[in-house]
């Protein structure tokens, strides 16, 4: 797994000169030390179930946390819930609430847990220009944790692929 502040740090002096070319805005809302420098985009966004940087931290695994709430992604084929194919619910493993039911779901053959809808209610889609792309973001409804990501490439009826991080949730048969 790697995450966004993994790859800035790693790049060390790059991080610099992007952002005096204007790059590095786009990161703006994705790490919280860019978001403290330069704006976060997303700070005005509130969740019904919130923690602290240490709760959440005791709440989660150290691999569910960098997913979750620092938008890491999970390698692929590495999630046992891409194999599930139970009938059941995919719940947010930061608070419970059900996202996803395994009625939608769908080998994407891309490594991770995908699905052609959520549950009414469940996730929220913010646009995501990090790594010089414009993705749509997927995020729990509740406590804002990073999912995945949705792309347009799916099956009918929707045509829409829900591209999650299985770590990021947790399966309960029916």
């Amino acid at each position: 797994m790697f995450s966004r502040r993994q790859f800035l740090v790693a790049s060390g002096g790059l991080g610099v000169a992007a952002l005096a070319i204007g790059v590095l805005p786009t990161f703006a809302g994705r790490c919280s030390f860019i978001g403290d420098f330069i704006g976060d985009a997303n700070a005005a966004e509130v969740f019904e179930v919130t923690h602290s940087d240490s709760e959440w931290r005791a709440l989660l695994s150290d691999e569910q946390y960098e997913i979750l709430r620092e938008e890491g992604t999970e390698r692929a084929y590495s999630s046992a819930l891409n194999d599930e194919h139970r009938d059941g619910t995919f719940a947010c493993a930061g608070c419970d609430l059900a996202l996803f039911s395994s009625a939608t779901k769908f080998d994407s053959r891309t490594g991770w847990p995908s699905f052609w809808a959520p549950l009414d209610n469940a996730v929220g889609i913010r646009q995501d220009r990090s790594f010089g792309m414009v993705r749509e973001e997927v995020h729990c409804r509740r406590c804002g944790g990073h999912l995945g990501h949705v792309f347009d490439d799916g099956p009918k009826p929707t045509g829409q692929r829900y591209c999650m991080n299985g770590l990021a949730m947790k399966f309960t048969p029916a």
